[in-house]
């Protein structure tokens, strides 16, 4: 059975097409493999104390007064204990939005003088 030249262009354009696909998947596969597009944000501690808390899975201690630059591609997850200085965990989870600056600062909304909680400052 002879292949047409017909034939071999049909075959060479299945093989393109599947090398097409093929690399689609691949440039999906790297975008959920690195968590999709990457965020930036500024985190600062206006307290006196240290805080510990966990973004994107990992762990960190930001010290009075210091700031940390981040960025991920992990969506920009973050937990903390809103007051490490009464016994067990009062955990609080924020999604933090692309660009954006945040401060741990004492919650004044509470009767108690060591709770801390994260504002949004800017944009």
């Amino acid at each position: 059975m002879a292949m047409t030249a017909e034939k071999a262009l049909q075959n060479n354009q299945s093989i393109l097409q599947n090398f097409g696909l093929v690399e689609e998947l691949d440039e999906q596969a790297a975008e959920i493999i690195s968590g999709g597009q990457t965020e930036r944000f500024t985190i600062r501690n206006k307290t006196r104390y240290d805080i510990t808390y966990i973004l994107d899975g990992k762990r960190s201690t930001l010290h009075p007064g210091d700031a940390v630059k981040w960025r991920t591609g992990r969506g920009g997850i973050i937990r903390f204990d809103s007051d490490a200085l009464r016994p067990g965990e009062q955990k609080k989870e924020y999604d933090l939005s692309n660009g954006g600056i945040y401060e741990f600062q004492d919650d004044r909304t509470t009767p108690y003088q060591y709770d801390l909680d994260l504002y949004w400052v800017r944009r």
